[in-house]
């Protein structure tokens, strides 16, 4: 069976979950407690050089990171991944978009703000942030204007990865009320066959 390291904080663990479960993939899931120094141990460094989760392990002992790169292996020869060519690359592209331009901007205000005290020195980080965040969202809302999905009638890994942080934006100070055509594509990618949600954890660690 395959083995992911994850944390129930993560969205990007969450889009990982999230597709094994839409596909039927099993996964056993060893939970990582980032906030407290388990993914900066000696053996876990061996998998991820980064420190950073999730981590898929193979079987054979192989391990995977990088979350997008992980929803594309197990997406490949599902609908959920384009066959190599054009509309390969262009799920590609709104990978690396999510990457650099919406998970920096989205997840890492969710971040400052679910796990900072108030006069946390990142809080001067939220307003230019925010700023560059709401310019993702409306350019995932514009891309949402003439179809169901990202690509078109269908979903693929790009909505998937876009969704995970996006459908928590209310946690980064966002409100999608303000982008119209976000919402329905929430409720779209929550009424697939075999959706899980992300469950945060009760409790949440604060950092210094």
């Amino acid at each position: 069976m395959l083995t992911l390291y994850d944390n129930a904080e993560s969205a990007n663990g969450y889009k990982v979950r999230l597709l094994a479960a839409l596909l039927g993939i099993p996964l056993e899931v060893v939970w990582i407690d980032i906030f407290r120094g388990g993914s900066r141990t000696p053996d876990f460094l061996a998998m991820s050089p980064f420190g950073q989760i999730p981590v898929l392990r193979f079987p054979d002992g192989r391990v995977l990171p990088e979350s997008n790169a992980i929803l594309c292996h197990l997406a490949e020869g599902t609908p959920y991944l384009p066959a190599p060519g054009y509309e390969r690359s262009r799920v590609l592209a709104w990978l690396f978009f999510e990457q650099y331009s919406h998970e920096p901007y989205v997840a890492t205000p969710r971040f400052i703000l679910r796990h900072t005290r108030p006069d946390h020195p990142r809080r001067a980080e939220l307003p230019w942030r925010q700023a560059r965040g709401r310019q993702a969202l409306r350019l995932l809302n514009d891309a949402l204007a003439s179809s169901s999905f990202l690509m078109g009638e269908s979903p693929t890994v790009a909505d998937l990865s876009l969704f995970a942080y996006t459908h928590r934006a209310d946690e980064a100070g966002f409100d999608l009320a303000e982008y119209p055509n976000l919402p329905p594509w929430v409720e779209r990618i929550r009424a697939l066959p075999g959706f899980v949600a992300m469950e945060p954890p009760t409790e949440l660690t604060l950092v210094d």
